[in-house]
């Protein structure tokens, strides 16, 4: 079976400060014609950083679309023309206010790809030196350590439901 789709043409009907959304025309591997909306974003990074032994390092922020504060791993979005690894490391700084001396890979995952092309890098970061927290403009964020243990509870009890969190540190544990 084939499941691929041809881009007949498209058009962009909203362009913003951190998406694009994209209405293409496409032709089916039956040959009929049907419409995909794509929400183009610039992808982004997601740290798993291990303080102690036994502690990871979360973040809290209030969440607009969903209107709520979420307890999240640091994560940020990828500039223009940046490279996943530094962007890692310049978020790891700002959110948490600490370097990492060891890095590790976790490979990347695609946020929603029924709808959006957002691709997220994890990263796994140890060995930590706090320098300070620096914030984005219109940022507020607080870092926290939890055990791991407590992690995984708020991950069972549904008080932790961001995605690229739970991803992320199922990648990093192994679970």
């Amino acid at each position: 079976m084939d499941f691929e789709e041809k881009t007949l043409d498209y058009e962009y009907v909203y362009r913003g400060k951190v998406i694009d959304v994209r209405r293409d025309n496409v032709e089916i591997s039956t040959g009929k014609k049907s419409v995909r909306e794509v929400v183009e974003h610039s992808g982004g990074v997601v740290i798993v950083a291990q303080k102690t032994s036994d502690t990871i390092l979360l973040v809290k922020q209030f969440r607009y679309p969903i209107k709520k504060a979420v307890l999240e791993l640091p994560a940020g979005k990828l500039e223009k023309g940046e490279q996943p690894f530094p962007a890692a490391k310049r978020e790891l700084e700002e959110e948490t206010g600490y370097k990492a001396a060891k890095w590790l890979e976790l490979g990347f995952i695609n946020t929603s790809p029924g709808f959006c092309d957002e691709k997220l890098y994890l990263y796994y970061a140890c060995d930590l030196e706090f320098v300070g927290e620096h914030p984005d403009e219109g940022e507020i964020i607080k870092c926290f350590e939890f055990k791991l243990d407590d992690v995984f509870q708020k991950i069972k009890s549904g008080e932790i439901n961001d995605a690229k969190t739970i991803c992320a540190i199922m990648r990093a544990f192994k679970l």
